[in-house]
């Protein structure tokens, strides 16, 4: 079985990924951010280097994809491929940071890489605002962040709710995260497991407004 945890840069994805994986024995997947050699370059100079960012990160995702796909363990893992595109490349490309014809090259790979994956059977989407955002940002100091807009972060906020509602076809659990410390306190973190149960084996009442098929 395959989980994602999706949600904006600082809404605490990977937090959630290691909890959910010591909670439920399962094996986790983090994305391996600070291995990507243009990632520093992209904060200081977005137009030169979006296109070179975006192709890494597909190239990473794609071969995580491939690896769970191969994996007889459930696994969790921290940002999916979908969000790559549908989020990250697709806001680099609306802001005019990747050109029409690099990302119909980009979208063309894309959709040729997904002719052979599937898509997870469960995504968790952290849903967060920008004051909550940039507060997580703040507070775990990673120094390339620190020059992020906050119009690049209102963007990629905007493109998830519209990834969640019109293009991801899965089943999405949506979690609100404003006001909530799932990592300090137990009492959220219940909640968010709660969920995940009534999902994935019909353990608990689950609302309909709190996910989509």
């Amino acid at each position: 079985m395959h989980i994602a945890i999706a949600g904006n840069i600082g809404s605490g994805k990977t937090t959630l990924t290691r909890m959910l994986a010591k909670h439920y024995k399962w094996e986790a997947k983090f994305e391996q951010v600070v291995e990507n050699p243009y990632l520093e370059d992209f904060y200081k100079d977005m137009r030169r280097w979006s296109f070179c960012l975006e192709v890494f990160f597909l190239k990473e995702r794609f071969k995580d994809i491939l690896a769970i796909s191969e994996n007889k363990n459930t696994v969790i893992q921290d940002r999916s491929i979908f969000e790559g595109v549908y989020v990250f490349a697709k806001n680099n490309h609306d802001q005019g940071t990747i050109s029409d014809l690099d990302f119909q090259t980009y979208m063309e790979l894309f959709e040729q890489m997904m002719s052979i994956v599937k898509i997870p059977d469960l995504m968790i989407y952290l849903r967060a605002d920008i004051n909550h955002l940039v507060a997580n940002i703040q507070k775990r100091g990673r120094d390339y962040e620190q020059s992020i807009k906050l119009d690049y972060l209102k963007g990629l906020n905007q493109r998830y709710e519209d990834f969640i509602c019109n293009n991801y076809p899965g089943k999405v659990l949506t979690i609100d995260v404003n006001n909530m410390d799932y990592e300090h306190n137990p009492q959220d973190f219940r909640f968010i497991t709660d969920k995940i149960d009534s999902l994935l084996y019909g353990l608990f009442p689950l609302k309909e407004e709190d996910y989509k098929d």
